[in-house]
């Protein structure tokens, strides 16, 4: 029993790759629109730089998970039949195509006409990038605290919670500002409040779930203050985010930096209660 910060290398890998999966789509439409100057256009590349940052920081953490780095090229020995395998290739995949376009656009060694492809495969292969890790933990049906719908939608969700701020602060590091950035608040607003509510259905669902030996509820006792500090920390957030934009003005890029900070504190708390929710396989069963 616990609050599965033992498994801190995965909370990593997790919670960073889902923020820079939906920070990738927000900066990828904002390219998109074509609404940009070519000055513009190529801050926002740069600004991509803190993206990759950030997904080197999760995989780096996830060899850890494995006792030594050198395993990792182990994990793709059964792409195509392991959830796991298919997961470090996917996260592997859509680093490698995102990272070298952009290194391949800041050099500009990418064709204009190339730029659209790579920005969609990209996104679409973050998106596929999250969908693999989800698999990783929804196919275990001896596992029934992960073998529900609430692990793919809380999984989505940071993408929605952490990736539009993530999109929004490189947004602005690049000085781009415009009436659909406005947009974004909304998206982590309507994901925050659907996050809460499977919070709290997970929560009560607790109950039903036992095995010979022990209780789901007693897996992570602290359950509802500790979902209750993530919640917390993820409204403070969008305070920081909000707030100055009702007042007029941009947020200053310290307050979104802090604000993102919030929201990575919130999601690893989050990730915390998730992986304590592990129940030992094969012994569990639903009611």
């Amino acid at each position: 029993m616990g609050n599965g910060w033992h498994e801190w290398p995965l909370m990593i890998f997790t919670v960073f790759g889902q923020c820079v999966a939906g920070g990738f789509i927000v900066l990828a439409l904002a390219l998109m629109k074509g609404e940009l100057s070519r000055e513009q256009q190529r801050r926002v590349i740069m600004s991509m730089f803190g993206l990759w940052v950030l997904m080197g920081i999760g995989f780096i953490a996830s060899t850890m998970h494995l006792g030594s780095p050198m395993r990792a090229f182990n994990s793709l020995n059964r792409v195509g039949a392991s959830s796991l395998s298919n997961e470090i290739a996917s996260g592997a995949l859509f680093f490698a195509v995102g990272g070298i376009g952009w290194l391949l656009a800041v050099v500009n060694k990418l064709p204009s006409g190339l730029r659209n492809l790579w920005l969609v495969v990209t996104m679409i292969l973050g998106v596929i990038f999250v969908w693999m890790m989800i698999r990783v933990y929804n196919t275990i049906d001896t596992v029934p605290t992960w073998y529900t719908i609430w692990t793919p939608l809380n999984f989505f969700l940071t993408l929605f919670i952490g990736g539009p701020l993530l999109g929004y602060l490189l947004l602005r590091v690049a000085g781009v500002d415009g009436w659909a950035m406005r947009l974004l608040p909304v998206i982590m607003l309507v994901a925050l409040v659907i996050s809460v509510t499977v919070a709290l259905i997970q929560g009560s669902e607790l109950a039903t779930i036992h095995s010979s030996i022990q209780q789901a509820s007693a897996l992570v006792p602290n359950y509802g203050s500790l979902m209750a500090w993530r919640t917390v920390a993820l409204v403070l957030a969008l305070v920081c985010w909000i707030v100055p934009q009702l007042k007029g003005y941009q947020p200053a890029l310290p307050l979104l930096g802090l604000a993102f900070v919030l929201v990575l504190v919130g999601e690893m708390i989050g990730r915390g209660v998730f992986y304590g929710l592990h129940m030992t396989v094969g012994m569990a069963i639903a009611s």
